[in-house]
């Protein structure tokens, strides 16, 4: 059975960091593209980046809303994804969910939610003013 499991949230100051990891168990899935996307409070799910591995390589997606603050990576076995976030921002406030698709997914595909297939539970982010 496939699990995807978050960790890594809790509770931090503005202009501080976390770094999130999504840890794939069941199945190997080292091809496949993994995304993190957030839910703040009282709006819909959002993306926030993604990392695939395409014909020229691994690549990384962002979120105009964290680029240049975020930073998506993934372990040698391809099991681990992780979410290293720094410059945190109270806006940045929501539940965070690691996805992965099992597609070869890429380009602006990775940005919608309906193309993954394996969701985890999700993660807090509170990020204080």
């Amino acid at each position: 059975q496939v699990q995807l499991v978050e960790s890594g949230g809790g509770l931090v100051q503005a202009g501080g960091s976390l770094r999130l990891s999504c840890a794939a168990s069941g199945r190997t899935f080292s091809r496949y593209a993994t995304g993190w996307f957030r839910q703040p409070p009282g709006k819909e799910r959002e993306f926030v980046s993604a990392i695939s591995i395409e014909w020229r390589g691994t690549r990384a997606y962002y979120a105009d809303s964290v680029k240049g603050r975020f930073t998506i990576s993934r372990d040698n076995a391809g099991n681990t994804v992780y979410l290293q976030m720094s410059s945190l921002k109270p806006e940045d406030t929501a539940v965070y969910y690691c996805a992965v698709e099992e597609s070869y997914g890429s380009g602006s595909s990775l940005l919608k939610t309906e193309t993954y297939d394996y969701w985890g539970q999700g993660t807090q982010v509170t990020v204080s003013s």
